[in-house]
């Protein structure tokens, strides 16, 4: 008598699949709404640029440290063994070191989310190899290089793009506590960050915050760490090391934040759209046939 093998439940097409490029913020915020609507999710993380809101995504689940965000726990996986056990758990998602071309060897998904937030870098065409493909923010093209995309802007934030191009990055940040681009520390250099601080910490400014390939890197002012680059990371020149939050008590560090929320509802509200005109294609040719 033969033994019988259970295909894993990701493998089957028991539960629409999603799989999100990168392991922020953004893409943890969408990974939780995704998973809340029934979605398998698997998080493929990228390097660049490097993450800081730590304590706000998945990302620290690389490194088998507590990753929840919203009630929903990040667990690392790189084996196929390994994502099964953990889709298989209620409330968790996949965070893996594995890229797209590993993780499409194994089932194609239902979404392919591109949530890393490379503002600057030239974004290859994803579309073809899922249902939907969607893009979050700079260097989008309907058409081009996603099926549909997302606005991360903060004058448009979450807004649907389903013809066109995504606004180019301006280098204008966001407010907080009425402090812009103020509250970053970037790099200004190639090379490896050290730094004995961690998020949610008090700080003030011209306090040593860590050293950047030797360059001894400080506070801009006083606040609590938002965010910052996990120790021993790779940092390349011009991007973000370290945030600050200017906002004394209320201050946060923890959990999906506004902006993210909106671009994760506006990423379900995508699929749905994508599910709806399908049904109506199909629906359009049954009539035909009928008739």
């Amino acid at each position: 008598m033969h033994d019988v093998v259970f295909a894993p439940l990701f493998l089957t097409e028991a539960r629409p699949l999603a799989i999100i490029l990168g392991t922020n913020e953004i893409a943890s915020a969408t990974a939780v709404r995704l998973s809340w609507e029934g979605n398998l999710v698997i998080l493929s993380h990228d390097p660049f640029p490097p993450v800081i809101r730590r304590g706000m995504a998945f990302h620290d689940a690389l490194f088998e440290d507590r990753a929840q965000v919203d009630g929903i726990t990040g667990e690392r996986a790189e084996t196929l063994v390994e994502i099964a056990d953990v889709l298989a758990k209620p409330g968790h998602v996949v965070v893996t070191p594995l890229q797209l071309t590993d993780l499409l060897a194994m089932r194609s998904p239902d979404a392919l989310i591109d949530a890393r937030m490379q503002k600057y870098r030239v974004t290859p065409d994803l579309r073809g190899i899922s249902r939907l493909t969607v893009g979050f923010g700079p260097n989008f093209e309907v058409g081009l290089n996603c099926d549909i995309a997302i606005e991360t802007h903060p004058a448009k934030t979450g807004r649907l793009v389903e013809k066109g191009t995504t606004d180019p990055a301006d280098g204008v940040a966001r407010d907080l506590g009425g402090v812009g681009k103020e509250r970053f520390v970037y790099s200004n250099r190639h090379g490896i960050w050290r730094t004995a601080v961690d998020i949610g910490m008090r700080i003030f400014k011209g306090m040593m915050l860590g050293n950047h390939d030797g360059t001894p890197i400080y506070a801009s002012m006083d606040g609590y760490l938002r965010g910052i680059a996990r120790d021993a990371t790779f940092v390349p020149q011009g991007v973000k090391l370290l945030e600050i939050d200017p906002r004394g008590r209320a201050a946060t560090w923890t959990g999906s934040d506004q902006r993210g929320r909106a671009i994760a509802d506006a990423t379900v509200k995508a699929i749905r759209l994508r599910s709806a005109r399908q049904a109506a294609r199909r629906g359009a040719r049954a009539g035909k046939i009928e008739g």
